[in-house]
């Protein structure tokens, strides 16, 4: 398993260091996890090696113990977990609170939208189509906004901004069993409503909403799929 942290500062740095050095955070040390044996070998590989899998998880200091137990679950649930490659990065959320109202006011970005439904997603979830991220030159498209920001200070800080501007309207919904999301409900005195998941099969959960399954255990007012993320948190004291 290969794991890259990107801060804002494009620095890398090793996760795991990085968390044992901090006060406010204490996870206890996984199992190993390996290969099977029909699995391709993963010694000497690069980035762009194909037998890969490249999972991307945002970081932020309120969530981190949902991310460490996202890894755990996915490392422990996969047939080749040596061959997965985490991406971790910062990220925001609000596209209407990072971009300044003078954006909209200015006639040259003002058409940016014309032919398209801008309407805001959420990145918490999805799959990219690499192969036509790299056709289309995503990445230079992405990059050119972040230049105009330098100057022009366009949005506040953050990296969802110009993923945004660059694909509002170009977005396709994923099927439930890929996204079970809402599992954190509504706002409901801090924890959350309970929800029961979507029919049919399921492949992810994803607790999204102001419900934390960590805060509603801690609070002894777990909702009942709370139980199903329990066995991967890894947060405790170390032994």
């Amino acid at each position: 398993m290969v794991m890259i942290v990107l801060s804002p500062s494009l620095q890398s740095f090793p996760p795991a260091e990085a968390i044992r050095s901090s006060n406010k955070f204490s996870f206890r040390k996984s199992t190993s996890f390996h290969n099977a044996h029909q699995c391709t070998s993963t010694s000497q590989k690069n980035i762009c090696d194909p037998s890969l899998v490249h999972i991307a998880i945002t970081l932020d200091v309120e969530y981190l113990r949902g991310s460490i137990a996202a890894v755990h679950s996915v490392l422990q649930h996969s047939l080749c977990p040596e061959n997965i490659f985490f991406h971790f990065l910062v990220s925001d959320t609000n596209l209407e609170a990072l971009v300044r109202d003078g954006f909209w006011l200015e006639k040259k970005y003002a058409g940016i939208f014309n032919g398209r439904k801008p309407c805001y997603f959420n990145t918490g979830v999805m799959v990219m189509d690499l192969s036509k991220w790299r056709k289309f030159g995503y990445t230079k498209k992405i990059e050119r906004w972040m230049e105009i920001q330098k100057n022009e200070r366009i949005y506040e800080l953050g990296s969802l901004p110009p993923f945004l501007l660059v694909f509002a309207g170009h977005v396709a919904p994923i099927e439930h069993r890929w996204n079970q999301h809402g599992l954190g409900g509504d706002n409901v005195m801090g924890f959350g409503s309970c929800r029961d998941l979507h029919p049919g099969p399921v492949s992810l959960l994803h607790w999204s909403g102001s419900g934390k399954p960590w805060l509603r255990l801690d609070s002894n007012r777990p909702c009942p799929l709370d139980s199903l993320w329990a066995p991967y948190d890894l947060y405790g004291p170390i032994s």
